[in-house]
């Protein structure tokens, strides 16, 4: 499983599924950006040949993670989360608008998105606080500190405007989790998202109704034993429907007409097929038109007609469902659940506790990355625009992907217990 140089023990498995995915993703772009005018296959205004160079640069960024000492990432990890929201901040006035977001810095014809790095700089940042002999994550004051670390990128990336991006930052919650942190915040977030999801569905009134419902029927059986008493259940009841009466109000007010428009297509209050919801519905009909099999390499007829806009980006999953099928995105699912599972088990035998927190960060953003894109393709989730780890094109998301992965594989290098 593990290949050694100079004493250092670097996964097989990982860089395997790594290549693997890299491979069949840049095979996708290509499908899905190459033109049927005739061009050569080295020519830099094809996006399959610009890919290609990024991916050629990633071996030589990875060459570049393996080389450098393992306690390197952590004793600065604090000052490379420092630089990573600079380079936020200072996008605002230096930064290139680019399909109506101020995200990226141009350098001559590349452009560079700091949200895609920061993902690595706040797994560092978090990873050396909460290895720090001083914090304990199962107190409040060191779970608040965690938050302001994972919550200062993400309230920077939102004004820019990417949503998308502040989502991910989420993930962290389950690597404190794996530290020590109650249950009842993964409970509490997703119940709240449940409660926003569902008003918006069923509107406030049935909303309300189902909340007493709930309360009433957890009263009552915990009436006869230990727990808690009615006025503890009619607060909790009464902070729900607080909540899910201020719903609207964020959601007309806080959210833009095309979040609001995505969210309504979702959750079926919307039509509208040749507008917001274009590209989701073009996409379902891609990866339907697959079949078991698919239509074969380069032959999808939704992909080479250009129906799905942003194919070799965002939606660069519908071109594996329409020409390799169903069996092809069963394939493609299961190297990147093979993956993650390979980061958790691997971070579970480190024996340095920065290391395994930074491994269950690196597990939980592609988690993100991976369910959120997957849902957004096949019309399961809103679209909110952001990349399928290591097979979407752009450079920053496979560099930011690779930077993010690669730490791990050399803390994991010096840190796994090799028997």
């Amino acid at each position: 499983m593990s290949i050694t140089s100079r004493n250092v023990k670097f996964d097989w498995l990982t860089i395997f599924l790594f290549a693997s995915l890299v491979g069949i993703g840049w095979i996708n772009i290509y499908s899905a950006s190459l033109s049927d005018t005739g061009s050569n296959f080295v020519d830099f205004s094809q996006i399959y040949f610009k890919q290609l160079l990024w991916i050629g640069l990633s071996v030589v960024l990875i060459i570049f993670i393996l080389a450098l000492d393992s306690k390197f990432y952590e004793r600065f990890s604090s000052v490379i989360y420092l630089v990573s929201l600079v380079s936020l901040i200072l996008v605002f006035p230096l930064g290139k608008e680019i399909s109506g977001a101020t995200s990226w810095y141009s350098f001559g014809g590349v452009s560079i998105q700091p949200s895609e790095f920061a993902k690595a700089a706040t797994a560092l940042a978090l990873a050396k606080f909460i290895s720090d002999i001083q914090t304990n994550i199962r107190t409040f004051r060191d779970q608040l500190k965690a938050f302001v670390i994972i919550a200062l990128p993400a309230i920077i990336i939102v004004p820019q405007p990417d949503p998308g991006s502040a989502l991910v930052y989420s993930a962290f919650v389950f690597a404190m989790y794996r530290e020590g942190m109650h249950f009842v915040y993964l409970l509490l977030g997703f119940f709240v998202a449940a409660l926003f999801i569902g008003t918006l569905w069923i509107g406030v009134t049935w909303m309300s109704l189902i909340v007493v419902l709930i309360a009433g029927v957890l009263y009552l059986r915990k009436k006869k034993k230990k727990g808690p008493g009615l006025f503890r259940y009619g607060a909790i009841a009464f902070a729900c429907i607080a909540f899910s009466f201020s719903v609207n109000y964020i959601f007309n007010n806080v959210f833009e007409q095309r979040h609001r428009d995505r969210f309504n297509i979702v959750l079926g209050k919307e039509t509208d097929t040749q507008g917001i919801g274009y590209n989701t519905n073009q996409s379902e009909i891609a990866i339907g038109s697959g079949g078991w099999t698919g239509k074969g390499w380069t032959q999808g007829t939704q992909t080479k007609g250009d129906f799905v806009p942003e194919q070799h980006t965002d939606y660069i999953f519908s071109t594996v469902g329409e020409e390799w099928g169903f069996l092809g995105a069963l394939l493609v699912v299961g190297l990147f659940v093979a993956l993650i599972v390979r980061i958790l088990v691997l971070a579970e035998r480190q024996r340095s506790q920065f290391s395994r927190v930074y491994g269950y960060s690196v597990a939980s953003i592609l988690f993100v990355h991976f369910f959120v894109n997957i849902g957004m393709v096949t019309g399961l989730l809103p679209t909110i625009g952001i990349p399928l780890p290591f097979f979407s094109y752009g450079g920053s998301s496979l560099w930011g992907f690779t930077i993010l992965l690669f730490i791990f594989v050399r803390l994991d290098g010096a840190n796994y217990y090799y028997t």
